[in-house]
């Protein structure tokens, strides 16, 4: 029987998860393996719940494998995102399928877009329009659609497409089988609900503004301690505020001179999204530049972004996995940490210092929380078994 991948954040987890791997499930995955992000998140956030609560409903709902994304690729564009996840599942080597959910729901549609966005043609228009102020996602969409289309470009016009293309393209060199799953009930970053369905970010402004969402997760979430950035203000604006010009310049995706902007408007302002509103452009984006302001606050710098992901990093697993994880042993093109202590000692330097800014992450992860709690959970909490 086939075993199925899928790269997620769960943050949190929520009833349209468990539907996606109820449907993994159903199109015949004997085990279902998830690459979760870890404490920080795509788009330059604080994780609500930690790694270990978000790894045990999964494992709870419906997944039978939990692997952590590395900071250095979960707090990154959709490419690199993508790229790290599909690299674990492909060192992983007992993958047959990786899934995605999509507003399209067509593979085929998805694809001929993946293969769109290489053309010549289209990433010569992409660069032009870059060349005059505008931003990447648009850009390209406006290239595919004056090359192929209008209803091909409108694939690249929602946000679950648009990542499923980059799994496609960072799949390219693989033998791996790629579905994806109609998303159903609200779009990714909707404020509307359904009965039972909510996008995360709506759940989100729920447990910030202590609202009832236990309609739509699968059970209460194991933690009451959530974490957002606006807890943490001062702490990541204290970072900021002690850097030089050229900390900011060795973050990723910094150029242009954006450095000088981000130290004045550190210097000047008092809250984060002041901060952002300041040096936000067409160009630079809130979520790209709370990812910058993220890589500053974790010490992630352009080299590691350079880097192929060294581990696989196992959160936790259930009794139907034990047999996966033997095989995982073997077939692994990658060193396994199960152990956080004794397996970092076993690690190359370069694959250390990205373990290491995981462990940096967990622990200042704790700082944003509601009330924060003591640091070394990636030393205490040990694999969850369910």
């Amino acid at each position: 029987m086939p075993t199925g991948a899928l790269i997620c954040e769960y943050n949190p987890f929520h009833n349209g998860h468990k539907y996606m791997l109820s449907k993994m499930r159903e199109d015949g995955c004997d085990a279902i393996v998830a690459v979760m992000s870890g404490s920080f998140t795509q788009r330059g956030d604080v994780a609500v719940c930690s790694k270990f609560s978000r790894a045990k409903e999964a494992l709870r709902n419906g997944a039978d494998l939990v692997i952590e994304l590395p900071c250095v690729w979960a707090v990154a564009s959709a490419e690199r995102f993508a790229r790290g996840g599909c690299e674990i599942i492909k060192a992983a080597g007992c993958v047959d399928r990786v899934y995605f959910g999509s507003e399209c729901g067509d593979i085929q549609m998805l694809k001929a877009a993946a293969d769109a966005t290489n053309s010549t043609e289209v990433n010569e228009k992409l660069q032009s329009l870059m060349a005059q102020g505008e931003y990447y996602p648009k850009a390209l969409q406006k290239a595919v659609e004056d090359v192929f289309g209008r209803e091909l470009a409108d694939v690249l016009s929602s946000p679950n497409n648009t990542l499923g293309i980059e799994y496609i393209k960072a799949l390219t060199d693989s033998d791996t089988q790629l579905r994806t799953i109609k998303r159903t009930g609200v779009d990714h970053h909707s404020t509307h609900t359904t009965d039972t369905i909510a996008s995360a970010s709506k759940i989100r402004d729920m447990i910030k503004n202590e609202e009832d969402f236990s309609a739509f997760i699968p059970k209460d979430l194991e933690e009451n301690n959530p974490a957002f950035l606006e807890y943490g203000e001062r702490a990541l604006l204290y970072m900021l505020r002690k850097f030089e010009i050229e900390d900011i310049k060795a973050i990723p995706d910094v150029s242009e001179g954006l450095e000088n902007r981000i130290l004045s408007a550190a210097k000047t302002h008092n809250s984060i999204e002041k901060i952002l509103d300041e040096i936000k452009t067409k160009r630079y984006t809130h979520s790209r530049l709370r990812r910058i302001l993220t890589c500053a606050l974790l010490g992630i710098r352009k080299e590691h972004h350079a880097q192929a992901v060294p581990y696989i990093r196992v959160l936790g697993f259930n009794s139907r996995a034990e047999q996966l994880l033997k095989e995982l042993n073997k077939s692994s093109a990658l060193p396994l940490v199960l152990n956080v202590a004794k397996d970092k000692e076993k690690l190359s330097e370069t694959a250390a210092e990205i373990l290491s800014i995981d462990i940096k992450a967990t622990d200042l992860r704790t700082v944003f929380e509601k009330s924060p709690s003591p640091c070394g959970a990636d030393f205490t909490r040990g694999i969850i078994k369910v």
